[in-house]
């Protein structure tokens, strides 16, 4: 049974840019990488072809990697949903830690596209699993290993 990968649209797309990227642009650069440390002569000891040929190899799985969750992917365009007023996947929320008194605004997205730097936290984490389902004024409690944290929902965005 195959399981559906769920992806924003946006990642949908950074996963299709990055493997135009890797088949048109890396892997023509690859070959010919190869084609001139080939040139050089005896391969055994030519670091050239052999950094070359790792290289390949990356960035062949790589390829075969982002092919594959694209066929699995379930691409879910949140600003097509009608939530009424809940927290799904895709939504981006405005938080008020109740603990730190901090604001901070998350956007809940697919494992695969998750980044707390960059305020988007995958659909599986604590964090996103206590906030799924709540509206505006809500108070999500989750577990974390020093404890009990709430966050307030302060805002929530379809965008």
């Amino acid at each position: 049974m195959i399981t559906k990968t769920p992806l924003t649209v946006k990642g949908a797309k950074k996963l299709r840019e990055e493997l135009t990227e890797l088949k048109q642009v890396t892997r023509p650069k690859i070959v010919a990488d190869i084609a001139e440390a080939r040139a050089h002569g005896d391969l055994k000891e030519n670091a050239e072809y052999h950094a070359a040929r790792e290289q390949q190899s990356f960035c062949e799985g790589r390829v075969k990697e982002i092919e594959s969750k694209l066929s699995t992917a379930e691409i879910i365009d949140v600003t097509k949903l009608n939530a009424n007023g809940k927290i799904i996947f895709g939504t981006t929320v405005d938080v008020f830690d109740v603990d730190s008194e901090k604001e901070t605004t998350y956007q809940i997205v697919g494992e695969d596209e998750a980044d707390i730097k960059a305020g988007k936290i995958s659909v599986t984490s604590p964090i996103a699993r206590a906030l799924i389902g709540k509206e505006v004024d809500d108070v999500a409690t989750f577990q974390v290993p020093g404890g009990t944290r709430e966050l307030e929902i302060v805002d929530i965005r379809y965008i």
